[in-house]
């Protein structure tokens, strides 16, 4: 069985984070493994608090599962201040971590802020580089390049700019946009597009969060960042579609629907 870690924040919902994550790689039969960096109160209509675990308890936490039960890819999230992106990133090279899903989480679903601002900048400058993929919506797009992202355009602008201070692969997330929701793959001047329709739901709390974790589970099992990515989003569709409907807000998705 091939094993993956998730480093994130607990949503005691279910619907996102590190509960998400799990759940995700239940449905892919991967072993799933976690390391939280922050507790969060908050349901499917928003964030009502977070509660960050120390520098010092994810570095141990890191440490028992990287010693223990190597991952054969790890997927990270929300990681909302900046001393305990330094941690990861540390760990992350002196473990010589392999194939990293890195989903730069700054706003919830809901639009509540889940990243300091003085986060931001050990973000792109000390995680990121690690990435083997990264999978920002047009937000944290926006943030990234510096720019406004309005059209499919503005994304391949945006994936150019930002490859200028990373040279991994970036999945640029189209769902914000109005008029499309199809996402951008871009890495070394090559551009791919994912094309699909539009699905009309409410319920899409912690889509982004699902979406790493497939496509971290798929580098686990072998398959190349296309067809992983190919796959990940082959499962969201459906975990869209299934049409789960719990909450008062932007319910969750059906994580197990293919069981």
């Amino acid at each position: 069985m091939k094993k993956v870690l998730t480093i994130a924040g607990s949503d005691s919902s279910g619907g996102a984070g590190i509960q998400a994550d799990l759940k995700t790689m239940n449905s892919h039969k991967v072993y799933g493994m976690s390391v939280i960096t922050a507790l969060t109160a908050q349901n499917t209509t928003g964030v009502y608090g977070v509660f960050e675990s120390s520098p010092e308890f994810v570095s141990k936490q890191m440490d028992t599962i990287f010693t223990d039960i190597y991952p054969d890819a790890v997927k990270i999230g929300m990681v909302s201040n900046k001393e305990i992106i330094s941690v990861i990133a540390d760990k992350l090279i002196q473990y010589k971590a392999k194939k990293i899903v890195l989903d730069p989480v700054m706003v919830a679903t809901s639009g509540s802020k889940l990243c300091k601002d003085d986060s931001i900048e050990m973000l792109i400058n000390k995680l990121i580089p690690l990435a083997t993929v990264i999978t920002p919506n047009i937000q944290e797009a926006q943030v990234l390049c510096g720019f406004e992202i309005q059209s499919k355009e503005d994304m391949q602008r945006a994936a150019v700019k930002i490859s200028e201070s990373y040279s991994g692969y970036i999945l640029i997330k189209g769902g914000h946009l109005t008029f499309s929701s199809d996402d951008l793959l871009y890495c070394n001047g090559k551009f791919m597009w994912y094309e699909q329709t539009r699905i009309e739901s409410q319920n899409t709390h912690g889509t982004g969060c699902t979406l790493s974790s497939a496509i971290a589970c798929n580098l686990a099992e072998g398959y190349d960042i296309k067809t992983s990515i190919q796959n990940s989003k082959e499962y969201i569709t459906g975990a869209l579609k299934a049409g789960l409907n719990i909450g008062k807000g932007r319910g969750p998705l059906n994580h197990c629907w293919n069981l």
